[in-house]
């Protein structure tokens, strides 16, 4: 006997044990060819929708499955109940994707340009969650289309015009497998730049912070400017080491994000451009277990004014991230990368999901997702993990 589907609906002022009494009633239904293929709710200020995609033989009516519901006493106290046929579409078909959208506020016409443009290409949205209110506003959709290049352009190009960060992901149970989360140090987890405060110290301030600049934009390639940098160095004490740490300011967000990650099972790490005997103390603080970043020489307890070993430039970071993902036993599609300057590019690209902060237009062309709100923390609503989770002890 061919099979039917019926979407059945119960809404209205929510109440305890309502969906007891819906599954109460749908289960004398059951048979052999009765059974449930999805189910899903949302209850917003009292106001609940439930729903039920329930499958049966062609013979049981609309009519005889909402008034066994209405039987077992759901539709009461302002609850109505619907069954309808559901009808197959081509939007149905295709896989679902996540669209994160994250600014300051995000208002009705944010949303009406964001849907639109999801519309456009033939696409639905099948769920909204909003993941936080504060400190700034973010909701996920779930959307299921069958283009999901052409809807990534879409979004992108909407969310561009709109002033929203976005992020475009596949959907899936990956998202709350074990990850990575691999961090830049300079100007990413912290505010600072480590070489531009030394410099201060040398006297050279100026002169060195142009280089970082243009280096950061992509202007200069990162070892030579690197050298050039520490060069200005030498002969500064070892002890000013220790006095740039205790002036280094983490990023807001930064402790919020590190306690949220080692709460929830994911792992840390920082590969930096920067220094090992700047930053070694300060992750071990914070409870960072992995860090890869450049060497300087000491002789006689002075800076040498030299780099040892290789530099950790961009094609190095990049290398640590492969490497890190292996110690740590996640697949590069279960990590993540968040960076600010072109040296990142590379380590964005390798990640699972690449996530340019406050960056420069050419390193947000190359990242997956882009943040450009000053909390660090933002990235936990890219992994799906909501205000509410954040702040549960």
């Amino acid at each position: 006997m061919a099979s039917t589907t019926y979407l059945v609906t119960v809404s209205g002022t929510d109440r305890v044990g309502v969906a007891a009494q819906l599954f109460a009633a749908l289960a004398t239904l059951a048979s052999d060819a009765t059974s449930l293929r999805d189910v899903a709710q949302i209850t917003l200020r009292g106001q609940l929708v439930l729903c039920v995609e329930l499958s049966t033989d062609e013979a049981l009516s609309a009519s005889r499955v909402r008034q066994r519901v209405i039987d077992h006493g759901v539709a009461r106290d302002g609850l109505t109940v619907s069954v309808e046929p559901v009808i197959v579409s081509e939007v149905t078909a295709g896989h679902r994707l996540l669209v994160t959208l994250l600014a300051p506020a995000i208002g009705a016409a944010a949303l009406e340009g964001v849907f639109s443009s999801i519309a456009a290409t033939g696409a639905t949205c099948e769920r909204i969650v909003h993941l936080a209110t504060y400190p700034v506003d973010c909701y996920e959709l779930v959307v299921r289309g069958p283009d999901h290049d052409a809807l990534r352009r879409r979004v992108t190009a909407a969310a561009q015009d709109l002033g929203l960060d976005l992020a475009v992901q596949r959907a899936g149970l990956h998202r709350r497998a074990k990850h990575l989360v691999v961090m830049d140090a300079d100007s990413t987890l912290l505010r600072d730049e480590v070489i531009d405060l030394l410099a201060e110290v040398a006297g050279r301030a100026d002169e060195v912070a142009a280089v970082t600049a243009a280096t950061m934009a992509g202007e200069l390639d990162f070892a030579d400017s690197l050298r050039r940098r520490v060069a200005v160095l030498a002969g500064l004490p070892v002890d000013v080491l220790d006095e740039v740490r205790s002036r280094l300011r983490l990023t807001a967000g930064a402790r919020t994000l590190l306690r949220t990650l080692s709460r929830l099972g994911y792992v840390a790490a920082v590969v930096s451009g920067g220094f090992v005997e700047v930053l070694a103390p300060l992750l071990e603080e914070l409870g960072v277990p992995y860090l890869e970043a450049n060497r300087l020489e000491i002789v006689d307890g002075h800076l040498t004014g030299r780099v040892l070993g290789p530099i950790v430039d961009r094609a190095g970071k990049a290398r640590a991230l492969r490497r890190f993902a292996e110690e740590v036993g996640v697949p590069l599609a279960q990590t993540v990368a968040v960076g600010d300057g072109a040296n990142d590019i590379d380590m964005l690209s390798t990640a699972g999901l690449g996530i340019a902060f406050n960056a420069k237009a050419v390193v947000r062309e190359h990242a997956d997702a882009a943040l450009s709100v000053p909390y660090l923390d933002a990235v936990l609503y890219f992994l799906g993990i909501s205000r509410e989770e954040i702040e549960t002890d």
